[in-house]
Protein backbone atom coordinates (compact mmCIF):
# COMPACT_ATOMS: atom_id res chain seq x y z
CA UNK A 1 0.00 0.00 0.00
CA UNK A 2 2.95 2.40 0.91
CA UNK A 3 4.64 1.50 -2.60
CA UNK A 4 1.17 2.66 -4.02
CA UNK A 5 0.58 5.79 -2.17
CA UNK A 6 4.44 6.66 -3.08
CA UNK A 7 3.74 5.76 -7.24
CA UNK A 8 0.77 7.97 -6.79
CA UNK A 9 2.21 10.87 -5.29
CA UNK A 10 5.43 11.09 -7.00
CA UNK A 11 3.04 11.08 -10.61
CA UNK A 12 0.69 13.58 -9.26
CA UNK A 13 3.81 15.65 -8.52
CA UNK A 14 5.23 14.90 -12.07
CA UNK A 15 2.10 16.09 -13.39
CA UNK A 16 1.69 19.38 -11.71
CA UNK A 17 5.19 20.54 -10.63
CA UNK A 18 6.60 21.09 -14.28
CA UNK A 19 5.69 20.74 -17.67
CA UNK A 20 6.83 17.53 -19.26
CA UNK A 21 8.43 17.01 -22.93
CA UNK A 22 9.70 21.03 -23.38
CA UNK A 23 12.03 19.72 -26.11
CA UNK A 24 9.41 17.44 -27.41
CA UNK A 25 6.85 19.59 -27.38
CA UNK A 26 9.36 22.69 -29.19
CA UNK A 27 10.31 19.99 -31.82
CA UNK A 28 6.31 19.50 -32.58
CA UNK A 29 5.65 23.26 -32.83
CA UNK A 30 8.84 23.43 -35.05
CA UNK A 31 7.53 20.60 -37.19
CA UNK A 32 4.02 21.62 -37.84
CA UNK A 33 4.83 24.49 -38.07
CA UNK A 34 7.40 23.93 -40.65
CA UNK A 35 5.51 21.56 -42.64
CA UNK A 36 1.87 24.28 -42.82
CA UNK A 37 4.10 26.87 -44.17
CA UNK A 38 6.41 25.20 -46.84
CA UNK A 39 2.95 24.22 -48.03
CA UNK A 40 1.37 27.51 -48.07
CA UNK A 41 4.58 28.65 -50.04
CA UNK A 42 4.30 25.80 -52.39
CA UNK A 43 0.68 25.98 -52.88
CA UNK A 44 0.57 29.81 -53.29
CA UNK A 45 0.23 30.23 -57.01
CA UNK A 46 -2.61 28.13 -56.99
CA UNK A 47 -4.43 29.02 -54.20
CA UNK A 48 -7.59 30.49 -55.05
CA UNK A 49 -7.82 27.13 -56.86
CA UNK A 50 -7.29 25.08 -53.67
CA UNK A 51 -9.41 26.73 -51.17
CA UNK A 52 -10.26 30.31 -53.02
CA UNK A 53 -13.06 31.59 -54.89
CA UNK A 54 -11.53 29.82 -58.19
CA UNK A 55 -11.53 26.02 -56.86
CA UNK A 56 -14.01 23.60 -58.14
CA UNK A 57 -15.33 23.02 -54.84
CA UNK A 58 -17.71 26.40 -55.05
CA UNK A 59 -19.12 28.22 -52.20
CA UNK A 60 -22.17 26.88 -52.22
CA UNK A 61 -20.89 23.54 -51.98
CA UNK A 62 -19.02 24.11 -49.30
CA UNK A 63 -21.95 26.01 -47.54
CA UNK A 64 -24.37 23.12 -47.64
CA UNK A 65 -21.54 21.04 -46.39
CA UNK A 66 -20.66 23.18 -43.50
CA UNK A 67 -24.39 23.79 -42.85
CA UNK A 68 -24.32 20.05 -42.09
CA UNK A 69 -21.34 19.45 -40.48
CA UNK A 70 -21.00 22.54 -38.38
CA UNK A 71 -16.92 22.81 -39.57
CA UNK A 72 -15.07 25.87 -38.49
CA UNK A 73 -13.79 28.04 -41.04
CA UNK A 74 -13.95 31.74 -41.08
CA UNK A 75 -12.78 31.77 -44.80
CA UNK A 76 -17.25 31.71 -45.02
CA UNK A 77 -17.71 34.65 -43.45
CA UNK A 78 -17.40 36.38 -46.78
CA UNK A 79 -16.72 35.69 -50.51
CA UNK A 80 -14.78 38.14 -51.14
CA UNK A 81 -11.13 37.80 -52.73
CA UNK A 82 -9.46 40.53 -50.19
CA UNK A 83 -11.02 38.42 -47.28
CA UNK A 84 -8.97 35.18 -48.80
CA UNK A 85 -5.93 36.87 -49.25
CA UNK A 86 -5.99 38.35 -45.43
CA UNK A 87 -6.96 34.79 -44.27
CA UNK A 88 -3.97 32.93 -46.11
CA UNK A 89 -1.62 35.61 -45.78
CA UNK A 90 -2.54 35.18 -41.60
CA UNK A 91 -2.13 31.52 -41.86
CA UNK A 92 1.31 32.10 -43.35
CA UNK A 93 2.53 34.37 -40.97
CA UNK A 94 1.15 32.62 -38.22
CA UNK A 95 2.88 29.32 -38.97
CA UNK A 96 5.92 31.62 -39.23
CA UNK A 97 5.90 33.23 -36.28
CA UNK A 98 5.00 30.00 -34.29
CA UNK A 99 8.18 28.33 -35.66
CA UNK A 100 9.97 31.06 -34.05
CA UNK A 101 8.44 31.02 -30.85
CA UNK A 102 7.13 34.74 -31.33
CA UNK A 103 4.57 34.61 -28.77
CA UNK A 104 3.88 30.87 -28.70
CA UNK A 105 0.33 31.07 -27.31
CA UNK A 106 -1.12 33.41 -29.58
CA UNK A 107 0.33 32.57 -32.76
CA UNK A 108 -0.94 28.62 -31.56
CA UNK A 109 -4.08 30.06 -32.02
CA UNK A 110 -3.86 31.69 -35.02
CA UNK A 111 -1.74 29.06 -36.83
CA UNK A 112 -5.09 26.64 -35.30
CA UNK A 113 -7.78 29.37 -37.30
CA UNK A 114 -6.02 29.22 -40.14
CA UNK A 115 -5.50 25.62 -40.41
CA UNK A 116 -9.17 24.83 -39.56
CA UNK A 117 -10.34 27.78 -42.11
CA UNK A 118 -8.70 26.49 -45.33
CA UNK A 119 -8.92 23.05 -44.77
CA UNK A 120 -12.57 23.03 -43.46
CA UNK A 121 -13.05 25.36 -46.73
CA UNK A 122 -12.12 22.05 -49.37
CA UNK A 123 -12.41 19.29 -47.47
CA UNK A 124 -10.64 16.64 -50.19
CA UNK A 125 -7.22 18.78 -50.99
CA UNK A 126 -5.14 16.78 -48.67
CA UNK A 127 -2.96 13.50 -48.59
CA UNK A 128 -3.38 12.60 -45.12
CA UNK A 129 -1.31 14.53 -43.72
CA UNK A 130 -3.63 17.54 -43.35
CA UNK A 131 -5.18 15.36 -41.02
CA UNK A 132 -2.80 14.99 -38.55
CA UNK A 133 -1.88 18.68 -39.26
CA UNK A 134 -6.03 19.16 -38.43
CA UNK A 135 -5.85 17.59 -34.90
CA UNK A 136 -2.31 18.81 -33.81
CA UNK A 137 -3.34 22.19 -34.71
CA UNK A 138 -5.92 21.92 -31.77
CA UNK A 139 -3.76 19.97 -29.32
CA UNK A 140 -0.63 22.91 -29.31
CA UNK A 141 -2.87 25.22 -28.00
CA UNK A 142 -3.05 23.80 -24.63
CA UNK A 143 0.79 23.14 -24.84
CA UNK A 144 3.47 25.24 -23.82
CA UNK A 145 5.51 24.83 -26.54
CA UNK A 146 8.00 27.76 -26.13
CA UNK A 147 10.00 26.59 -23.26
CA UNK A 148 12.91 26.20 -25.05
CA UNK A 149 14.55 26.62 -28.56
CA UNK A 150 11.86 29.91 -29.03
CA UNK A 151 11.85 33.77 -28.80
CA UNK A 152 9.29 33.72 -25.81
CA UNK A 153 12.39 31.42 -24.03
CA UNK A 154 14.97 34.17 -24.94
CA UNK A 155 12.29 37.05 -23.47
CA UNK A 156 12.05 35.17 -20.29
CA UNK A 157 15.67 34.62 -19.84
CA UNK A 158 16.16 38.64 -20.54
CA UNK A 159 13.40 39.52 -17.95
CA UNK A 160 14.87 37.36 -15.30
CA UNK A 161 18.07 38.48 -15.63
CA UNK A 162 16.53 42.20 -15.85
CA UNK A 163 15.08 41.42 -12.63
CA UNK A 164 18.14 40.36 -10.79
CA UNK A 165 19.34 44.07 -11.52
CA UNK A 166 16.72 45.22 -9.56
CA UNK A 167 14.82 45.94 -12.92
CA UNK A 168 11.20 45.95 -13.37
CA UNK A 169 10.21 45.23 -17.10
CA UNK A 170 7.08 45.65 -18.28
CA UNK A 171 5.42 43.56 -21.72
CA UNK A 172 2.77 46.15 -23.74
CA UNK A 173 3.00 43.56 -27.19
CA UNK A 174 0.86 40.57 -25.37
CA UNK A 175 -1.83 42.42 -23.90
CA UNK A 176 -2.22 44.91 -27.12
CA UNK A 177 -2.19 41.20 -29.09
CA UNK A 178 -4.97 40.29 -26.82
CA UNK A 179 -7.00 42.68 -26.77
CA UNK A 180 -7.07 43.03 -30.75
CA UNK A 181 -8.29 39.36 -30.60
CA UNK A 182 -10.31 39.74 -28.00
CA UNK A 183 -12.29 42.31 -29.88
CA UNK A 184 -12.45 40.60 -32.91
CA UNK A 185 -13.75 37.35 -30.94
CA UNK A 186 -16.36 39.58 -29.56
CA UNK A 187 -17.53 41.33 -32.99
CA UNK A 188 -17.74 37.61 -34.59
CA UNK A 189 -19.70 36.19 -31.89
CA UNK A 190 -22.09 39.35 -31.60
CA UNK A 191 -22.23 39.08 -35.46
CA UNK A 192 -23.68 34.89 -35.17
CA UNK A 193 -20.41 33.99 -37.10
CA UNK A 194 -20.18 31.04 -34.67
CA UNK A 195 -23.55 29.22 -35.19
CA UNK A 196 -21.98 25.50 -36.24
CA UNK A 197 -19.60 23.12 -33.82
CA UNK A 198 -19.28 25.49 -30.19
CA UNK A 199 -16.24 23.50 -29.93
CA UNK A 200 -13.15 25.91 -31.24
CA UNK A 201 -15.33 29.21 -30.54
CA UNK A 202 -15.43 27.69 -26.73
CA UNK A 203 -11.81 27.30 -27.13
CA UNK A 204 -10.99 30.51 -28.17
CA UNK A 205 -13.23 32.03 -25.38
CA UNK A 206 -11.77 29.79 -23.07
CA UNK A 207 -7.66 30.54 -23.91
CA UNK A 208 -8.85 34.65 -24.18
CA UNK A 209 -9.92 34.34 -20.50
CA UNK A 210 -7.51 32.21 -19.46
CA UNK A 211 -4.54 35.08 -20.77
CA UNK A 212 -6.83 37.76 -18.99
CA UNK A 213 -6.78 36.40 -15.65
CA UNK A 214 -3.38 35.46 -16.32
CA UNK A 215 -2.66 38.95 -16.98
CA UNK A 216 -4.73 40.34 -13.94
CA UNK A 217 -3.06 38.15 -11.57
CA UNK A 218 0.53 38.66 -12.92
CA UNK A 219 0.10 42.65 -12.26
CA UNK A 220 -2.45 42.73 -9.49
CA UNK A 221 -1.77 39.87 -6.93
CA UNK A 222 -0.22 40.77 -4.00
CA UNK A 223 1.02 37.21 -3.16
CA UNK A 224 2.66 34.68 -4.97
CA UNK A 225 -0.52 31.70 -4.65
CA UNK A 226 -2.44 33.07 -7.05
CA UNK A 227 -0.28 32.48 -10.05
CA UNK A 228 1.45 29.16 -8.63
CA UNK A 229 -2.25 27.73 -8.63
CA UNK A 230 -2.52 29.03 -12.55
CA UNK A 231 1.19 27.25 -13.37
CA UNK A 232 -0.13 24.63 -12.05
CA UNK A 233 -3.55 24.42 -14.37
CA UNK A 234 -1.28 25.26 -17.53
CA UNK A 235 1.17 22.35 -16.50
CA UNK A 236 -1.83 20.18 -16.30
CA UNK A 237 -2.84 21.54 -19.60
CA UNK A 238 -0.27 20.76 -21.42
CA UNK A 239 0.67 17.11 -20.12
CA UNK A 240 -2.22 16.11 -20.76
CA UNK A 241 -2.58 17.88 -24.70
CA UNK A 242 1.37 15.94 -24.44
CA UNK A 243 -0.35 12.52 -23.54
CA UNK A 244 -3.02 12.76 -26.26
CA UNK A 245 -0.21 13.49 -28.84
CA UNK A 246 1.56 10.70 -27.87
CA UNK A 247 -1.43 8.81 -28.25
CA UNK A 248 -3.09 9.76 -31.34
CA UNK A 249 0.76 8.82 -32.75
CA UNK A 250 0.10 5.77 -31.27
CA UNK A 251 -3.47 5.36 -32.44
CA UNK A 252 -2.49 5.84 -35.87
CA UNK A 253 0.28 3.49 -36.17
CA UNK A 254 -2.15 0.90 -34.59
CA UNK A 255 -5.29 1.10 -37.03
CA UNK A 256 -2.58 1.83 -39.96
CA UNK A 257 -1.22 -1.47 -39.25
CA UNK A 258 -4.08 -3.56 -38.01
CA UNK A 259 -5.81 -2.63 -41.17
CA UNK A 260 -2.93 -3.55 -43.83
CA UNK A 261 -2.97 -7.01 -42.30
CA UNK A 262 -6.42 -7.73 -43.22
CA UNK A 263 -5.50 -6.73 -47.14
CA UNK A 264 -4.79 -9.11 -49.39
CA UNK A 265 -1.86 -7.12 -50.76
CA UNK A 266 -0.24 -6.77 -48.24
CA UNK A 267 -0.03 -10.47 -47.23
CA UNK A 268 0.98 -11.81 -50.19
CA UNK A 269 4.07 -8.95 -49.80
CA UNK A 270 2.69 -6.48 -53.29
CA UNK A 271 1.43 -3.74 -51.35
CA UNK A 272 4.12 -1.39 -52.43
CA UNK A 273 4.50 -2.99 -55.92
CA UNK A 274 1.32 -1.15 -57.39
CA UNK A 275 1.79 2.63 -55.83
CA UNK A 276 5.55 2.93 -57.56
CA UNK A 277 3.58 2.09 -60.90
CA UNK A 278 1.16 5.05 -60.72
CA UNK A 279 1.98 8.27 -62.50
CA UNK A 280 0.89 10.15 -59.64
CA UNK A 281 2.87 8.62 -56.93
CA UNK A 282 5.84 9.03 -59.29
CA UNK A 283 7.84 11.59 -59.28
CA UNK A 284 11.07 9.73 -60.07
CA UNK A 285 10.06 7.03 -62.66
CA UNK A 286 13.34 5.66 -63.09
CA UNK A 287 14.01 5.13 -59.13
CA UNK A 288 10.35 3.83 -58.51
CA UNK A 289 10.89 0.89 -61.57
CA UNK A 290 14.59 0.22 -60.01
CA UNK A 291 13.09 -0.37 -56.47
CA UNK A 292 9.66 -2.20 -57.87
CA UNK A 293 12.47 -4.64 -60.03
CA UNK A 294 13.79 -6.28 -56.79
CA UNK A 295 10.94 -8.75 -55.86
CA UNK A 296 12.83 -9.65 -52.63
CA UNK A 297 13.27 -5.70 -51.72
CA UNK A 298 9.65 -4.98 -52.11
CA UNK A 299 8.38 -7.84 -50.42
CA UNK A 300 10.85 -6.77 -46.99
CA UNK A 301 9.78 -3.19 -47.29
CA UNK A 302 5.73 -4.30 -47.30
CA UNK A 303 6.18 -6.94 -44.22
CA UNK A 304 8.54 -4.47 -42.85
CA UNK A 305 5.94 -1.48 -43.11
CA UNK A 306 3.57 -3.64 -41.09
CA UNK A 307 5.61 -5.01 -38.30
CA UNK A 308 6.92 -1.65 -37.80
CA UNK A 309 3.40 0.25 -37.23
CA UNK A 310 1.95 -2.64 -35.46
CA UNK A 311 5.21 -2.96 -33.00
CA UNK A 312 5.40 0.39 -31.90
CA UNK A 313 3.10 1.03 -29.57
CA UNK A 314 3.86 -2.04 -27.83
CA UNK A 315 7.62 -0.60 -27.55
CA UNK A 316 7.32 2.29 -25.61
CA UNK A 317 8.45 0.80 -22.10
CA UNK A 318 11.52 -0.33 -23.61
CA UNK A 319 13.94 2.34 -24.51
CA UNK A 320 16.51 0.94 -27.01
CA UNK A 321 13.55 -0.69 -28.61
CA UNK A 322 11.41 1.99 -29.24
CA UNK A 323 14.21 4.29 -30.22
CA UNK A 324 15.60 1.73 -33.13
CA UNK A 325 11.68 1.21 -34.92
CA UNK A 326 11.51 5.47 -34.03
CA UNK A 327 14.81 5.49 -36.70
CA UNK A 328 12.99 2.94 -38.92
CA UNK A 329 9.40 5.06 -39.50
CA UNK A 330 11.61 8.07 -39.87
CA UNK A 331 13.63 6.56 -42.29
CA UNK A 332 10.04 4.97 -44.64
CA UNK A 333 8.83 8.65 -44.19
CA UNK A 334 11.92 10.03 -45.65
CA UNK A 335 11.59 7.05 -48.37
CA UNK A 336 8.11 8.43 -48.90
CA UNK A 337 8.80 11.83 -49.23
CA UNK A 338 11.32 10.88 -51.92
CA UNK A 339 10.03 8.23 -53.94
CA UNK A 340 6.42 8.82 -54.02
CA UNK A 341 6.44 12.69 -53.87
CA UNK A 342 4.45 13.19 -50.57
CA UNK A 343 6.85 15.39 -48.87
CA UNK A 344 3.78 17.47 -46.42
CA UNK A 345 2.43 14.00 -45.40
CA UNK A 346 6.06 12.90 -44.51
CA UNK A 347 6.99 15.86 -42.92
CA UNK A 348 3.68 16.15 -40.31
CA UNK A 349 4.31 12.21 -39.68
CA UNK A 350 7.87 12.91 -38.95
CA UNK A 351 6.60 15.84 -36.58
CA UNK A 352 4.79 13.57 -34.39
CA UNK A 353 6.83 10.85 -33.94
CA UNK A 354 8.85 13.90 -32.75
CA UNK A 355 7.68 13.40 -29.52
CA UNK A 356 8.92 9.94 -28.46
CA UNK A 357 12.48 11.54 -29.29
CA UNK A 358 14.58 11.40 -26.61
CA UNK A 359 15.25 14.26 -24.64
CA UNK A 360 19.48 13.61 -24.58
CA UNK A 361 19.01 13.31 -28.35
CA UNK A 362 17.18 16.74 -28.62
CA UNK A 363 19.73 18.69 -26.05
CA UNK A 364 22.74 17.50 -28.09
CA UNK A 365 20.57 18.47 -31.57
CA UNK A 366 20.49 21.98 -30.02
CA UNK A 367 23.60 22.09 -28.72
CA UNK A 368 24.94 21.13 -32.29
CA UNK A 369 22.96 24.03 -33.43
CA UNK A 370 24.12 26.65 -31.20
CA UNK A 371 27.70 25.45 -31.81
CA UNK A 372 27.46 26.06 -35.71
CA UNK A 373 25.57 29.55 -35.47
CA UNK A 374 28.35 30.67 -32.72
CA UNK A 375 30.78 29.65 -35.57
CA UNK A 376 28.77 31.15 -38.37
CA UNK A 377 28.68 34.07 -36.35
CA UNK A 378 31.81 35.00 -35.09
CA UNK A 379 32.74 33.77 -38.98
CA UNK A 380 30.70 36.54 -40.61
CA UNK A 381 32.12 39.16 -37.43
CA UNK A 382 35.81 38.44 -38.83
CA UNK A 383 35.18 38.96 -42.71
CA UNK A 384 35.58 42.41 -43.67
CA UNK A 385 33.11 44.31 -45.76
CA UNK A 386 34.47 43.98 -49.60
CA UNK A 387 34.26 47.55 -50.13
CA UNK A 388 35.25 48.70 -47.16
CA UNK A 389 38.98 49.74 -47.31
CA UNK A 390 41.84 48.09 -45.20
CA UNK A 391 43.04 50.54 -42.47
CA UNK A 392 46.78 52.35 -43.28
CA UNK A 393 49.54 52.08 -41.43
CA UNK A 394 50.67 55.67 -39.52
CA UNK A 395 53.78 56.74 -40.64
CA UNK A 396 55.88 57.60 -38.16
CA UNK A 397 56.81 61.38 -38.74
CA UNK A 398 60.47 62.26 -39.47
CA UNK A 399 61.58 64.78 -37.61
CA UNK A 400 62.93 68.05 -39.69
CA UNK A 401 66.20 69.49 -38.58
CA UNK A 402 66.03 72.49 -36.23
CA UNK A 403 62.60 71.53 -34.87
CA UNK A 404 61.82 69.96 -31.63
CA UNK A 405 60.33 66.47 -31.76
CA UNK A 406 57.17 65.74 -30.34
CA UNK A 407 58.45 64.38 -26.85
CA UNK A 408 60.39 67.24 -26.77
CA UNK A 409 57.90 70.63 -27.45
CA UNK A 410 55.85 68.48 -24.92
CA UNK A 411 57.91 70.43 -21.70
CA UNK A 412 58.60 73.23 -23.74
CA UNK A 413 55.13 74.33 -23.98
CA UNK A 414 54.83 73.44 -20.11
CA UNK A 415 57.15 76.29 -19.91
CA UNK A 416 55.02 78.69 -22.01
CA UNK A 417 52.32 78.53 -19.70
CA UNK A 418 50.61 75.38 -19.88
CA UNK A 419 49.76 73.19 -17.19
CA UNK A 420 52.42 70.17 -17.49
CA UNK A 421 50.68 66.63 -16.17
CA UNK A 422 50.58 66.56 -12.62
CA UNK A 423 49.74 63.69 -9.87
CA UNK A 424 46.54 62.58 -9.93
CA UNK A 425 43.88 63.95 -8.16
CA UNK A 426 41.80 61.13 -5.42
CA UNK A 427 38.82 60.23 -6.96
CA UNK A 428 38.59 62.21 -10.53
CA UNK A 429 39.14 60.02 -13.73
CA UNK A 430 39.80 60.44 -17.43
CA UNK A 431 37.68 57.97 -18.36
CA UNK A 432 34.11 58.40 -19.45
CA UNK A 433 30.98 57.97 -16.88
CA UNK A 434 29.01 54.78 -17.51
Amino acid sequence: MNRFALALSGAIARATESAIGPYQTAVIRIGFALTWLLFLVREFPHRAELYGPDGPWSWTLAEELIRQNGAFTVLMWSDGRVWFEFVYALAAVSSLLLMLGWRTRTMSVLFMVGVLSLQNRSVFMGDGGDNVLHLMSLYLVLTRCGQVWSLDARRARRVREARARGERPGDRTGPVLWAVLGLALAAATAAGRFDGDPMVPSLLWGVLLAQALWWLVGRYARTAQPRILLDVIADILHNGALLVIMAEACLIYATAGWYKIQGSRWQDGTAVYYPLHLDYFSPWPELADALSANGTMVMLVTYGTVLVQVAFPFTLLHRRLKNVLLAAMITEHLVIAVVLGLPFFSLAMIAADAVFLPTSFLRRLGGWAAGARARLSSRARRTPAPDTPAPRQAVPEQPVAGQPTHEQAVPERSLRGQAAPGPAVPGHTESPAP
